[in-house]
């Protein structure tokens, strides 16, 4: 019998992933790759910009479909004066996973944005911050990878770090 990993690594089609949606949250750099990558992994993609002087997929989360149970949000820019009501209503809609880009060595902005909504600090806790495993991302490529990467681990029901050392 042979692996079928090493079957699709060698061009054999594999088994199609479950559904899954990645929701690009701001028309960000490192949204640009997210939604360049995603759809080889196997998630439909959309991009979800509130600000109208943006050529965005949609506004709000209202624009997508109301089943968003395998959805995975991805905030990608911590910045954006939007944040607390796209992730308040992220958080309403019920989706599968919510994450925020960020330095974890500091308090998210959008703790505070989300208070001041008058979210409970459980459903902030759902929030991920950071986002994607700890590879030392810098640049935006890096950042997408990294996000990706743990999105698979978690699709996968994996953990994401080394299964083992060098051999």
């Amino acid at each position: 019998m042979t692996d079928p990993a090493c079957g699709v690594a060698h061009g054999a089609p594999g088994e199609a992933p479950p559904g899954r949606v990645l929701v690009a949250v701001f028309d960000s750099p490192v949204a640009e790759v997210l939604l360049r990558w995603a759809p080889e992994l196997g998630f439909r993609t959309v991009l979800l910009d509130p600000d109208p002087a943006r050529d965005a997929g949609v506004r709000t989360l209202a624009g997508l479909p109301e089943d968003l149970a395998d959805a995975d949000v991805v905030v990608t820019d911590h910045h954006r004066a939007e944040l607390g009501e796209v992730l308040r209503d992220a958080l309403a809609r019920r989706v599968r996973w919510v994450g925020v880009m960020g330095n974890p060595r500091h308090e998210g902005p959008h703790v505070a944005a989300l208070a001041a909504l008058g979210v409970p600090p459980e459903e902030v806790a759902r929030v991920h911050r950071p986002i994607g495993l700890d590879i030392g991302s810098r640049a935006p490529a890096e950042i997408a990878l990294s996000t990706l990467a743990g999105l698979l681990a978690d699709r996968n029901g994996r953990s994401g770090g080394a299964a083992h050392g060098p051999r």
